[in-house]
């Protein structure tokens, strides 16, 4: 891979460049002086057609079965995202391609549909928005997400939403009815309270503030919130973990969880270069003690290991989280979404008969 080094930081983005990935064919190499004057990447969203969109999980360590994906890419620019070499499947970079280069499933609504009203269809609860936010900036114009919901809503299928935007809150009353049929859970991901780490760290996500103000909205509409503290970084926010669970539990959230910073494949030279551009003071300390948590490497990719690591470090941020989950009351199980209530089209229209 490229070199990153010496390359200016770029408001607004989580990564400062483009790096190869690991099925690139050919190399990228950017000169620094030129990177010093390139203008500054817009966003480019591209409509595509999916063939199908209901993904099937076969992870044993994942708490969902079925997930749906409305877009790939996110602008939101979190340097850590996992879903970043994803996008080297489309021979675009992981770096800023990633958070520039928006593909949006405009069929995504026609697709569910259909395959929600196959005859094979057995009705699980759907996640929407585990790879990239359902909730990014591209969804206040496309209004695909809104979509899936409403389908959701006309089927009686039971979902699943994790977010880091407040965009969430423009579909508040659609979540209402959801939640009045025990259909929806709701999940805030929550991973600072320090308004300028989050300003580096996930650069166009909503901020500490207003996501405190989403679960307290979603609490008070009666939707079913949790919050998740992702990724808990050693040396950078795990101190917070015990000031995010008690805020998050003041505006209602019900329960509460974590995941370990994961770095696979290209998501680690980012994110070294990220902590060289801007905690260069304790870089070193901080890939220390990740590595402590991962067996001597950046990252173990083992099932039931990858999500909260082991080792010192990690049994101590597994301890305090446990307690100060239970302290505050985020310590009970997610409510059960109900599935008996799913309806095909085709049991739509035979009632009417």
């Amino acid at each position: 891979m490229n070199s990153i080094k010496d390359i200016k930081i770029l408001r607004g983005r989580g990564a400062r460049q483009n790096i190869d990935h690991r099925f690139t064919q050919r190399s990228l190499v950017t000169d620094p002086a030129e990177a010093e004057t390139a203008p500054h990447p817009d966003t480019q969203i591209t409509p595509i057609r999916a063939r199908s969109i209901i993904t099937r999980n076969r992870s044993p360590d994942v708490g969902f079965d079925l997930s749906v994906n409305p877009y790939q890419g996110c602008e939101h620019g979190c340097v850590y995202c996992f879903a970043r070499p994803t996008h080297a499947y489309h021979d675009l970079s992981p770096g800023l391609d990633f958070e520039t280069r928006i593909l949006a499933k405009t069929n995504a609504v026609e697709l569910l549909r259909k395959e929600l009203s196959a005859p094979s269809y057995r009705c699980k609860p759907i996640a929407i928005g585990v790879n990239t936010d359902a909730y990014q900036p591209a969804e206040r114009r496309l209004e695909i997400t809104r979509g899936l919901l409403e389908a959701c809503l006309e089927f009686r299928q039971p979902v699943v939403l994790i977010t880091k935007s407040s965009l969430i809150l423009r579909d508040l009353e659609l979540l209402g009815d959801l939640a009045a049929l025990g259909l929806v859970r709701t999940s805030v991901s929550v991973t600072t309270l320090d308004a300028e780490l989050k300003r580096r760290l996930e650069p166009r996500t909503a901020g500490p503030a207003a996501r405190l103000n989403v679960i307290a909205k979603l609490a008070g509409a009666g939707v079913p919130v949790s919050a998740m503290v992702a990724p808990v970084i050693p040396r950078i926010n795990d101190h917070e973990i015990e000031h995010i669970l008690q805020a998050v539990a003041e505006r209602g959230a019900r329960s509460a969880s974590y995941v370990l910073l994961r770095l696979p494949w290209e998501v680690e030279p980012l994110f070294r270069d990220w902590l060289a551009a801007h905690y260069s003071d304790r870089a070193d300390a901080v890939m220390r003690a990740v590595a402590s948590c991962r067996g001597g490497k950046a990252y173990d990719s083992t099932f039931h290991k990858r999500m909260r690591g082991e080792g010192l470090i990690a049994d101590m941020i597994a301890r305090r989280f446990r307690l100060a989950r239970r302290r505050h009351g985020l310590d009970g199980d997610s409510p059960a979404l109900r599935t008996d209530l799913f309806r095909r089209a085709a049991d739509r229209q035979l009632a009417l008969l």
